[in-house]
């Protein structure tokens, strides 16, 4: 890939973007109403900013709808979020199944399946219908902004700002700049990820950027670990996370990131890069095609109860 080869100065610009003037990104929409989209659209609504969520048909919406209702839910058990501040999120955030009113919206979040052809059909049909001054986001963690930038007529209004699970909790947002982002459209997104309570990091346009690229090594090797018989899956979480300090162990982690992007991304990783340590498990590949697919189906590494609570 010639994009590869590039120096940080040619992807972020010889002068810096925190200096650029931007213009205020006030309205958001996203495109997409899995688990990533509500929980970026959680997180935006909590910040005081109103929100668009929009998916393909009103049944995968008024299960999203529902889904995150009881997240929030969930919250308020644990002391963690009010009723009246729940019905504040919820209030901020708009449902719809069309592109119709997408006119008007400084920025627009896609966030959909890590499938590129999906992608790229997404930002051409957003091109049509968008403004001209709006920015086109993608929540990738593996494929090239630069040639999804290239299907559109604003490829300088084109930036990856990569939201990782749960987004509500984890305050940082990779931000990847393609071959052909302006400082400007850089500039704007920085203060919006600050205003939504994120930590911006810049990062080169490469497959897997930093987070993912850094973590599926990690799961992959755990996975390994559990099918060559080491450990069960829950010895090996508790020592990761217990001699490393992690929050989660690998398997749980891989359990909520969804077993089945976990797999994308290490296709991608593997097909991009071609090093042995991204080529998929095969316990993964058989979760997998059993459509066990961890938290979000009940069942991964772990089954899981009505609460989203591990079954041990």
């Amino acid at each position: 890939m010639q994009q590869e080869n590039l120096r940080l100065e040619d992807l972020l610009g010889k002068t810096k973007t925190e200096n650029v003037d931007s213009g205020e990104i006030n309205s958001v929409a996203i495109i997409g109403a899995g688990i990533m989209g509500q929980g970026i659209a959680h997180t935006i609504a909590s910040a005081g900013l109103e929100v668009m969520i929009i998916e393909k048909d009103l049944e995968h919406l008024e299960k999203a709808r529902h889904d995150l209702t009881e997240s929030i839910d969930r919250e308020i058990k644990r002391w963690a979020v009010t009723r009246s501040e729940k019905k504040s999120i919820l209030s901020r955030i708009a449902w719809e199944v069309s592109l119709d009113k997408i006119s008007d919206f400084d920025l627009i979040i896609e966030a959909v399946d890590e499938d590129f052809n999906l992608k790229q059909l997404i930002f051409s049909d957003l091109d049509e219908h968008a403004k001209k001054e709006t920015i086109f986001a993608s929540n990738t963690s593996t494929l090239s902004l630069t040639k999804l930038a290239e299907t559109t007529k604003r490829p300088d209004k084109i930036i990856g700002m990569h939201f990782l699970f749960p987004v509500p909790k984890i305050p940082l947002v990779e931000l990847i700049k393609c071959l052909h982002t302006s400082n400007e459209t850089v500039a704007s997104v920085k203060a919006f990820a600050a205003k939504i309570g994120k930590t911006p990091v810049e990062v080169y346009e490469y497959p897997g950027f930093v987070t993912t690229r850094a973590i599926v090594p990690l799961l992959n090797e755990a996975m390994h670990i559990l099918l060559e018989g080491v450990a069960d899956a829950k010895d090996i979480d508790t020592a990761m996370k217990l001699g490393y300090n992690f929050q989660y162990g690998p398997l749980e982690m891989a359990d909520m990131m969804g077993l089945d992007e976990v797999l994308a991304w290490m296709e991608t990783l593997w097909k991009t890069l071609g090093e042995p340590r991204y080529r998929a498990c095969p316990i993964l590949r058989k979760l997998v095609r059993e459509r066990k697919l961890g938290k979000k189906t009940g069942e991964g590494f772990y089954k899981y109860d009505e609460n989203g609570q591990i079954i041990y």
